[in-house]
């Protein structure tokens, strides 16, 4: 990839384009008994993105973002007007300073009824049965303890709750 942003920088169209690189999302190969892509555990739910764009340096960011929002990225970063019911938010201020605020969760949904929210440090899980997981990433990276029942743990995930929708297209 840094091949390719180089050559670009290099050419004429290293002022005026964008590059947008993500894959696929991760992929279990045993960890928690599956071997499988389909859950909401941050080994299956990780996905790589770099974005470059004229007048922003290269940095790391380590905020967890959803890929929706890059539409409003790109409206943003092209100078388009977006539109009041357009869904994610732009992630220019991270673009701008890896470690600007940046309050919103990255919201994950598997299948209806199923959702994972993803802070910093914290990730929030409940299936479509009201069975709910809670992580704290920090001390427990692999999301091996679920802290769901944990009083310590409640206003933490009650924050995270919030964010998780209850209504579902068909």
């Amino acid at each position: 990839m840094g091949r390719v942003l180089d050559a670009l920088a290099k050419s004429p169209y290293g002022d005026n384009t964008i590059v947008v690189f993500l894959s696929d999302h991760g992929f279990h190969l045993g960890e928690k008994h599956h071997w499988q892509k389909a859950t909401l555990w941050e080994e299956a739910t990780r996905v790589p993105l770099i974005v470059s764009a004229p007048g922003h340096a290269p940095a790391r960011c380590a905020r967890p973002v959803s890929l929706i929002d890059l539409y409003p990225t790109l409206i943003d970063l092209c100078g388009l007007p977006g539109y009041e019911a357009q869904d994610g938010q732009s992630l220019v201020p991270l673009l701008e300073d890896p470690k600007a605020p940046w309050d919103r969760p990255a919201i994950i949904q598997y299948e209806p009824g199923n959702v994972a929210v993803r802070s910093d440090r914290y990730r929030y899980i409940r299936y479509r049965n009201g069975d709910e997981e809670f992580y704290d990433l920090k001390w427990d990276p692999y999301e091996w303890t679920n802290l769901a029942d944990d009083s310590g743990a409640a206003e933490e995930k009650a924050r995270l709750a919030k964010w998780a929708t209850d209504e579902w297209a068909k």
